[in-house]
């Protein structure tokens, strides 16, 4: 993980990426944070709807969430598509990410496609040279307002079986969970560059609360 730390303009730039199989609510989640961010605190959101999946290359925006001790911090917030022909793109956009929230699919039958695309993810990263273990990543169990859900424990141990990850059920159409998920990802986050910065910069970065309205 390595944020862009711009000492001159005081501002750290991190990079969020939504990830899980297709249709999951990836999209979703990118939207609705979009919404409920000021317009002074956001950049355009860029979106592409598809036949198969909603993103076809990717969603992104820049969220600015206040400043840390002087120094503004910004995230870059991404979303890929979940179809297996994008791997390429999914690669491509996982290159330089700080953080992730990995949506996975309550349904009763997609419990194969989140672990495919969990492990699709670990290969990913690794690829990428990126110790999955070390990297934030918070677990999203979405749409639990199915009639035909898994069970969040059948969720847990196939997906989270040592319990490590934090995670949060939810039902993004209606924001449920999605603030709850976006606010771990980032704590974590601004957790990990606290620790990895120079004891001579460390000062520089006090501890901030996220807002829910961030």
């Amino acid at each position: 993980m390595s944020p862009t730390i711009n000492i001159k303009e005081r501002e750290i730039c991190c990079k969020l990426v939504y990830y899980g199989p297709s249709l999951s609510g990836k999209t979703t989640n990118i939207c609705y944070l979009h919404q409920l961010t000021p317009n002074e605190n956001k950049g355009k959101l860029q979106c592409v709807d598809t036949l198969g999946d909603r993103t076809l290359f990717f969603d992104h925006f820049s969220m600015d969430l206040g400043e840390i001790q002087g120094m503004r911090v910004r995230f870059q917030i991404y979303g890929v598509p979940g179809q297996s022909q994008y791997k390429l793109t999914r690669k491509m956009v996982l290159n330089g990410v700080d953080g992730v929230v990995f949506i996975a699919d309550s349904g009763e039958d997609r419990l194969h496609a989140n672990l495919n695309s969990l492990e699709d993810l670990q290969d990913l990263l690794s690829e990428h040279g990126y110790d999955d273990r070390e990297l934030p990543v918070t677990l999203q169990y979405n749409k639990r307002d199915l009639e035909s859900v898994s069970s969040i424990e059948a969720m847990q141990e196939l997906l989270n079986p040592t319990n490590k990850l934090p995670y949060f059920e939810a039902v993004a159409t209606s924001g449920t969970g999605v603030i709850e998920s976006f606010k771990s990802v980032c704590g974590q986050v601004i957790e990990r560059i606290k620790k990895n910065m120079a004891p001579s910069a460390m000062s520089t970065l006090g501890r901030r609360t996220l807002r829910k309205d961030a």
